[in-house]
């Protein structure tokens, strides 16, 4: 039989009995990490497998008396490749647990896979609302796109911001962006002027920027996909937005970590909402910061970074707890996990399987030489308001 038939008919009707009957055959633990290692999101999947690797070596790569495997697979940012793959780590690979998920769209085309194999499957970086409702095995710990911006829309409606004009990436994070955010906005009093969405693939602003100028709304409310911030930036400035008096407020992959200080002044006073800031104060995130800094030639994590770290801590207690067995016992240690993350306090909700936690008000400041989301306001325990419906 042709070896994608095999795999195409295993995923359909015989997953289960497979990663049932090999996981007991060997003494590993493996992780199967799915990443854009290549392609235009490729800055996302450096950050995710750095922090994931960083995580091992701190925490050591035995767990339960198992040796723990990390897989890592490019996707090229392509559904079709990752669930090719997801198939493939669990038919060929054994994997007990799949992992990462840069984009929403990857993380929906695996949620399939998971299921059918009952193999849990965390999602470190998709942030999409209705990622967890795809398959019952899917456990969250990145965040969601609802938690972030209804959390700036109240800001916003607080901080003498009446009329907005809305951008965002046209695919599944934008459109949430756009309607929670617009939503709540609408709810607070506030006026969104013009709606705009722009290509996800090689997108080029300016149209957009010159529409929201010609608009002259109090402020831009803005989405885009991490690393794709610095474009918007530059193009922002260049068609004159910051000097027609229009503020700029985003969702927090705009003014990335990683990648803020390439933004130049443009940057400065634009304010944000995130779970995550590299300049976060705590023992625990500076410790943090300093060693992916250490292994990864001074670069800074961002948020993507947290999310794979503080998913391979997830991975490794529900492990402890289950001995190295994995599927639904695996699955059920995932859930209702509490702990203290470089982020801030976090936990696993035990009924959606998402991630709660403390949302940050972010304003861009220089600090020295540098650029850095400086925290100015904390929403704690938010939840995702897209599971509340």
């Amino acid at each position: 039989m042709h070896k994608r038939n095999f795999l195409n008919l295993m995923a359909g009707v015989g997953l289960t009995a497979i990663s049932a009957l090999t996981h007991a055959q060997d003494n590993s633990f493996k992780v199967g990490l799915i990443l854009p290692m290549s392609g235009p999101f490729a800055a996302t999947g450096k950050q995710l497998e750095s922090a994931a690797r960083l995580y091992m070596a701190q925490h050591g790569d035995t767990v339960a008396g198992r040796k723990v495997v990390l897989i890592v697979k490019d996707d090229t940012g392509s559904p079709e490749v990752t669930k090719r793959i997801a198939q493939e780590l669990v038919v060929n690979d054994k994997v007990q647990v799949l992992a990462g998920f840069g984009l929403t769209p990857l993380a929906m085309a695996t949620a399939p896979v998971a299921t059918q194999s009952k193999t849990p499957m965390v999602v470190m970086a998709a942030a999409t609302s209705i990622v967890t409702e795809a398959s019952p095995y899917i456990v969250r710990t990145s965040f969601t796109v609802p938690q972030v911006v209804v959390t700036l829309a109240d800001w916003a409606s607080k901080n003498n911001i009446k009329r907005v004009v809305s951008l965002v990436t046209d695919y599944a994070p934008g459109v949430d962006s756009e309607k929670y955010f617009n939503q709540r906005f609408i709810a607070n009093g506030g006026q969104v002027v013009e709606t705009l969405r722009v290509p996800l693939r090689n997108p080029d602003f300016a149209p957009f920027l010159q529409r929201v100028r010609d608009a002259k709304p109090d402020a831009l409310f803005t989405f885009v996909p991490a690393g794709v911030g610095s474009a918007l930036m530059k193009q922002f400035a260049e068609r004159g937005l910051d000097k027609a008096g229009i503020r700029l407020i985003a969702e927090g992959s705009v003014t990335d970590d990683d990648i803020i200080n390439g933004m130049g002044d443009v940057a400065l006073g634009v304010v944000t909402t995130h779970h995550y800031s590299a300049s976060h104060k705590s023992p625990l995130n500076k410790k943090f910061v300093e060693a992916f800094g250490k292994a990864n030639n001074g670069a800074r994590p961002n948020f993507m970074a947290v999310g794979a770290y503080d998913g391979m801590r997830v991975i490794y207690e529900a492990a402890k707890v289950t001995k190295g067995q994995g599927g639904e016992p695996l699955l059920n240690a995932m859930k209702g996990q509490v702990f203290e993350s470089p982020r801030g306090p976090i936990y696993i909700d035990a009924q959606t399987r998402d991630v709660v936690q403390n949302i940050y008000i972010r304003r861009v400041e220089r600090v020295g030489d540098q650029l850095w989301n400086q925290e100015i306001e904390t929403v704690t325990d938010v939840k995702d308001i897209g599971k509340s419906r």
